[in-house]
């Protein structure tokens, strides 16, 4: 259609090493967790996103199962008007549904990079 452009679509800005690990999943999970950022690009929340809690408000990690292995993304999606991928991981939990203290650090640390950013 001539003229016509897609309205409200948020940026993603992916930090550190986000995006390459997103790349190194199972091509279903890249698909799975693509669309469900896609939705909170425009304004959705995916049914399976629950708040990631070690950090501030507006922090989700979303959650898919494939193949007996757990994968996650984390986002900050109430920082400014885009939206930041804190991290991609497949969960290794020692401690059962827990999630590991370096991904948390790690999570906390470029969130605090997200929030800095958005001032900027």
């Amino acid at each position: 259609m001539e003229g016509f452009e897609p309205s409200g679509a948020r940026d993603v800005i992916w930090l550190g090493n986000s995006r390459k690990n997103l790349k190194e999943f199972p091509k279903e999970v890249q698909k799975g967790l693509g669309g469900e950022i896609q939705k909170m690009q425009f304004g959705g929340m995916p049914e399976d996103a629950k708040p990631f809690n070690a950090t501030g408000s507006g922090v989700f990690e979303i959650a898919i199962e494939y193949d007996t292995n757990a994968y996650r993304v984390v986002v900050a999606v109430k920082l400014g008007d885009k939206i930041y991928v804190l991290h991609a991981f497949q969960k290794k939990s020692t401690k059962g549904i827990a999630t590991q203290k370096k991904d948390v650090d790690l999570i906390k640390e470029r969130y605090r990079q997200a929030q800095r950013m958005s001032k900027s």
